[in-house]
């Protein structure tokens, strides 16, 4: 009878340890990588990207900023993967998502607005079908 209780604890350390197998990101303070898998799609190499970053929003601009001027060189890569202190951020055609592994759960964190720059997904307008809407604020009256 004891035999059983001490098999199954270990069968869930197994468990628990193939879980550890995951690759964390880096933890420097304020510092924002990019990250560039291998070829298997296995490996992650972390490349510095900025440093003095004081929030993950900040390396996600950082982020955004690399990808669209390598689109403008004419690059074709549309999403990036970076990393700050500890988390992973997914840039994509819907916005920004955070994780804090390279394949588990993500949350989003920033939503692309109608002209594709990045919001707080609560800030953006959305019509019935849930496309995002620009809105304007109203001009001024005159005289004021």
């Amino acid at each position: 009878m004891t035999l059983r209780p001490a098999l199954l604890l270990a069968a869930v350390a197994a468990a628990l340890s193939a879980c550890s197998g995951a690759i964390e990101a880096p933890y420097e303070p304020g510092v924002c990588f990019v990250v560039e898998m291998s070829e298997d799609g296995k490996t992650p190499t972390f490349n510095k990207l900025a440093e003095g970053q004081p929030q993950i929003e900040q390396c996600a601009a950082r982020l955004e900023e690399m990808r669209l001027r390598f689109l403008r060189l004419g690059g074709t890569r549309r999403d990036v993967i970076g990393a700050y202190q500890g988390q992973y951020i997914f840039l994509d055609q819907e916005g920004v998502k955070l994780g804090k592994t390279l394949t588990g759960t993500r949350f989003m964190a920033l939503a692309r607005t109608g002209d594709g720059r990045l919001a707080v997904p609560g800030a953006i307008s959305r019509d019935e079908t849930g496309r995002p809407v620009g809105v304007a604020a109203p001009p001024p009256a005159p005289g004021q």
